[in-house]
């Protein structure tokens, strides 16, 4: 089911390169987004997961949900209190999404970005396309896919720094005899 994420917080963005979650894994592209408790998405994700549970699993949804939420590796909306460590995590909700195709990138315009543009970056705010459904193959979970990530505003950058700015430098001009 797919569904868009407004105004959320990127955490561990691997959307140009991907890799894999642990060695022996097929490599993919990743991204986490975090939700304020008191988001009305939170909701909404939590209704998506029921419905998609739903259909996979007509009439047992309820028991198999509650047999695997908590379960980072067969549900992929958690309370962000597990990994309190992490930078932003704490008192917050977190999706973790995945994908084998590469996301779509854009800024607030609509227009393609690379990494290297520096735009999209962990703790910034993104609108992020993803697509939450149930899976039964080794096992039942709950899992989400990566579409799309559009920049939408900036955020204090979560360990390591943003990429610096023009701004952090003064302009030195033409005269390069210093360096002589």
């Amino acid at each position: 089911m797919k569904h868009i994420l407004t105004k959320v917080r990127l955490a561990f963005p691997e959307l140009w390169t991907p890799k894999p979650f642990k060695e022996g894994d097929k490599p993919k592209f990743k991204a986490t987004f975090l939700l304020e408790p008191d988001d009305p998405q939170v909701d909404a994700i939590e209704e998506a997961i029921f419905k998609v549970a739903e259909e996979a699993w007509e009439g047992k949804a309820k028991a198999i949900l509650g047999s695997i939420r908590g379960n980072v590796n067969k549900f992929c909306f958690q309370n962000g209190d597990i990994k309190s460590h992490l930078d932003g995590f704490a008192g917050h909700w977190y999706i973790g999404t995945s994908s084998k195709a590469k996301p779509l990138t854009l800024d607030r315009n609509k227009k393609n970005v690379t990494e290297a543009d520096g735009i999209i970056y962990g703790g910034c705010f993104v609108n992020a396309s993803i697509s939450i459904f149930a899976y039964d193959n080794s096992g039942k979970g709950i899992a989400a896919g990566l579409g799309g990530v559009q920049y939408e505003s900036e955020g204090d950058a979560f360990s390591g720094g943003a990429p610096a700015s023009p701004d952090d430098f003064e302009d030195l001009g033409t005269d390069t005899s210093a360096l002589a």
